[in-house]
């Protein structure tokens, strides 16, 4: 850098800022640092921005499952974001146990990374809070327990009333909860937003309505099935999460039963008939989070201590709830 610097005639800290896309460099400033790059074959020296800044150039993502389509979306996110400053990501699967969170995210801080985005299965997160003096954590789409850091989560509550309201919109009164893990703070707050839109619509929410568990297309079919041999049973559905709503719609081929998922997945336009789904927007949620752990880094960024960020979600109104 320093004979970049001396090519250029500027200094460390101007190539340093060209290097990073600063866009306060003149572009004057940036042509003659850019030719020296180019003319001296220049690259940045990882090992040693690591051994200066006291962390590895590596911003760590862990999200319950690296396939689930949303959480996906959002490793990608922060992926693209993490390039885009010169940096790469490492990604990991935390599981659905809550005891495997903590020695999996000890392993990932243990690599001294730039920053963490975490998409959290545990019930207790305070055990974070002496790593955060050193590393910028920004959770996503759970908040944790027991820890007030960056959060970005999407409106969950106010989602599933929007989805439940529009399923009550075409006549439904018998509205089922489908869900997988209703422990989790995003579970809680959606079975909550379903049972406040039939409240509000002088439904009294009735609990053999509400089937968990829902991860594969087994327990998709067995939960379909017992709903199907109520006295009253449903006419409509409301899918709480992505991986729930895939495995339904294989199960539902062939049913005339209206459904909406909570949050959008791959070729839900495309099924017959396509999804209506709560767009949760996880490429803005990864790229937010990314963002933040960058302005963290900036002492004179101007954020608070910490900043929670609830993000809108909205309908993407298809053909499955006018059957």
């Amino acid at each position: 850098m320093r004979d970049v610097a001396q090519r250029a005639g500027v200094s460390t800290k101007t190539v340093s800022r060209v290097f990073n896309d600063d866009p306060h460099v003149l572009p004057d400033t940036r042509a003659l640092v850019e030719a020296a790059m180019r003319e001296l074959n220049y690259v940045p020296n990882a090992l040693a921005t690591t051994f200066r800044a006291g962390r590895a150039s590596v911003i760590g993502v862990a999200v319950p499952d690296v396939v689930d389509p949303f959480f996906a979306a959002i490793a990608r996110a922060v992926e693209d974001t993490a390039r885009r400053h010169g940096l790469s990501t490492l990604v990991t699967s935390l599981g659905e146990d809550p005891g495997d969170e903590k020695p999996v995210l000890e392993s990932l801080l243990g690599r001294q990374l730039t920053g963490l985005v975490i998409a959290p299965v545990g019930t207790d997160h305070s055990w974070l809070e002496r790593w955060r003096g050193h590393t910028p954590i920004v959770f996503v789409d759970r908040a944790p327990v027991g820890l007030v850091t960056d959060t970005f989560t999407e409106n969950d509550e106010a989602g599933a009333h929007l989805a439940t309201t529009h399923l009550l919109s075409h006549g439904h009164r018998r509205i089922a909860y489908l869900g997988d893990m209703v422990h989790l703070s995003t579970e809680v707050k959606r079975l909550e937003g379903w049972r406040r839109a039939l409240r509000d619509a002088g439904i009294e929410a009735d609990d053999e309505l509400v089937a968990s568990r829902i991860s594969d297309r087994a327990s998709a079919a067995s939960a379909l099935d017992r709903l199907s041999r109520l006295a009253d049973a449903p006419t409509a559905l409301f899918s709480a999460n992505a991986r729930s709503s895939m495995a339904l719609a294989h199960v539902l081929r062939g049913q005339a039963l209206p459904f909406v998922g909570f949050g959008d997945f791959p070729m839900a336009d495309t099924l017959t008939p396509a999804v209506t789904v709560v767009d949760q927007d996880p490429r803005r949620i990864g790229a937010l989070a990314a963002e933040r752990i960058f302005a963290r880094l900036q002492p004179d960024a101007g954020l608070g201590l910490d900043e929670v960020t609830v993000i809108d979600v909205s309908l993407v109104e298809r053909e499955s709830c006018a059957l």
